[in-house]
């Protein structure tokens, strides 16, 4: 079902000064930027491209209007899947709190708590 940790986000006030932070006093990498074109920016940075796992940096302000449930002052972890529905329905057959299955640019996404209301993301992954 979850096949990998995939990606870990971190929710930022200011996506270009993190990609700096990150870049220049870090030294990883910008492996990719993506836009919806509705305001969602979608920065992954890792210390090489060759990573299985990476960070997105997420704008904290976008994320808690989208999402208000979810606690933006940690990060939080994605996991990727190859069977995105089968999982879903097993989660939700389970009595899972699990969130709408959403289309992100990098793929469809939903999101699940575990039982103390941490919030997880399951990203398809082919």
């Amino acid at each position: 079902m979850i096949n990998t940790v995939g990606q870990i986000m971190l929710y930022v006030n200011n996506q270009d000064e993190a990609v700096k932070f990150w870049t220049e006093k870090v030294g990883f990498k910008v492996i990719s930027e993506q836009n919806n074109g509705q305001g969602m920016r979608w920065i992954e940075i890792a210390p090489t491209n060759e990573v299985e796992t990476s960070i997105i940096l997420h704008n904290k302000e976008l994320i808690s209007k989208m999402q208000p449930e979810l606690n933006l002052g940690t990060p939080s972890l994605m996991f990727f899947s190859k069977d995105l529905d089968k999982l879903y329905n097993d989660l939700s057959s389970k009595q899972v709190t699990v969130g709408e299955l959403v289309n992100m640019p990098s793929g469809r996404i939903f999101n699940f708590a575990d039982s103390e209301g941490n919030y997880f993301a399951v990203m398809e992954k082919k």
